[in-house]
């Protein structure tokens, strides 16, 4: 029998090898967002906010964030030089069920395709999974969304169905595409993020040798 409620996740830091996951700050990553995101309007097609009209939109959208239980959102800083280059929310949190979404992700172009990419999401899921003792860790996104979607197969997590007319964003109706890692899998899941992001599978270039979808099927 299951015992009581999962702790409630916290304002903490995670550090990694390329990236650092901690508590989003609108003061030390404002100017890093804002400069990563400028121009890419693209980046906000599928999120809950943005684009923005300027930057005084941009800061109060920020402040709210930061001052948000649930969604919790966090900042996503490179190592190398302490700038923020995306950010994540850990979101409709159920303690008494341990349950858990990842969402809100925006990764500017700087992070997308990079080692820190998929280090945030594993340090995230870690924390999930090992610190607070969640049973089920979900994904969602748009169904039209098909990079969120590649990257929550690419990621170990389930694809379980469609939910349809399932949110109205930006005036737009939503079908939604529902993904699940449970904590029965995630040792399997750890050990397979861990190869994938060791200094030995990436060449002089920082190119990978083996992809994470190709861990998969050892």
């Amino acid at each position: 029998m299951l015992s009581g409620p999962a702790p409630r996740p916290s304002r903490i830091a995670l550090t990694g090898q390329s990236v650092d996951i901690v508590p989003l700050d609108p003061g030390r990553h404002g100017d890093a967002l804002f400069d990563g995101t400028k121009g890419h309007d693209a980046l906000w097609t599928y999120l809950f906010d943005g684009p923005f009209a300027n930057r005084a939109a941009f800061d109060a959208s920020m402040q709210k964030m930061a001052a948000s239980q649930d969604p919790l959102y966090y900042g996503i800083v490179d190592r190398s030089d302490g700038q923020a280059v995306g950010r994540a929310a850990l979101m409709r949190i159920e303690p008494a069920h341990r349950v858990i979404e990842v969402g809100s992700i925006l990764y500017t172009p700087r992070l997308q395709r990079t080692r820190g990419a998929t280090e945030a999401m594993y340090l995230m899921a870690r924390y999930i999974f090992e610190d607070l003792g969640y049973r089920r860790y979900e994904w969602k996104c748009n169904l039209l969304n098909e990079p969120s979607r590649s990257a929550a197969l690419r990621l170990g997590f389930t694809f379980e169905g469609i939910f349809r007319q399932h949110m109205i964003i930006k005036g737009k109706s939503r079908d939604t595409a529902w993904y699940s890692m449970i904590d029965a899998e995630w040792p399997a899941r750890k050990a397979r993020f861990e190869r994938w992001l060791a200094p030995e599978n990436f060449d002089d270039g920082g190119r990978q040798r083996m992809s994470l979808t190709g861990l998969s099927a050892i």
